[in-house]
C-alpha cells in the first residue's frame, strides 16, 4: 500500500510488548535529556548579551560591540575567542563525558551515575553562581558540560 501509514495486512510481525505508563515516563525522561542542550544554549546566548555580564567578564567584547556602528553587518557582533570558549566548552565537555558514561554505568549502575552527574552539576553551578573571572566560568562551564554529556549518555 504505497503512501499509507498503517498496514491492513496480517503479514507483519506482532509484538507482545504494551504501551505502558512505564514505557510513556521513560521515553519522555529521555526526551528531557536531549533537550538539555537547546535549553542551555538559549540560555548562554540570552546571558552572552546582557550589557551587565559583558561589562563585567568581557569589558573588550562590550567595548567592541558599542563601537561599531550601525552600517555593520550583525553577523559577528561578538568576535572573541574567550566569548566563543565561553559558549563552547559546556559542549566539549560534553562530548568527552560521553565518552566514559558508559563504562561508568556498567560498574556503577544508573542510579548512582544519574548522582554522579547530578554532583556534577550542583558543583558548576556554584561555581558559575559564584563566578568572579572568567577562569570560574568557564571551569563551572566545563563542569555543567561533564554533567550534560554524562547523564544525557547514562540516561539512554
Amino acid at each position: 500500500m504505497a503512501g499509507g501509514a498503517f498496514v491492513a495486512s496480517g503479514g507483519g510481525r506482532h509484538h507482545e510488548g504494551e504501551v505502558t505508563a512505564f514505557v510513556l515516563v521513560t521515553c519522555f525522561v529521555a526526551a528531557m535529556g536531549g533537550l538539555l542542550f537547546g535549553y542551555d544554549l538559549g540560555i548562554t546566548g540570552g546571558v552572552t548579551s546582557m550589557e551587565p555580564f559583558l561589562i563585567k567578564l568581557f569589558p573588550y567584547v562590550y567595548k567592541q560591540m558599542k563601537d561599531e556602528s550601525d552600517t555593520e553587518s550583525q553577523y559577528c557582533k561578538f568576535d572573541n575567542q574567550l566569548l566563543t570558549l565561553f559558549t563552547s566548552s559546556l559542549y566539549l565537555a560534553a562530548l568527552v563525558a560521553s565518552f566514559f558514561a558508559s563504562i561508568t554505568t556498567r560498574l556503577l549502575g544508573r542510579k548512582p551515575s544519574m548522582f554522579l552527574g547530578g554532583l556534577f552539576f550542583l558543583l558548576g553551578a556554584l561555581i558559575n553562581g559564584f563566578a568572579i573571572n572568567v577562569a570560574m566560568l568557564i571551569i563551572g562551564r566545563l563542569l555543567l558540560g561533564f554533567r550534560v554529556g554524562y547523564c544525557n549518555q547514562v540516561i539512554k
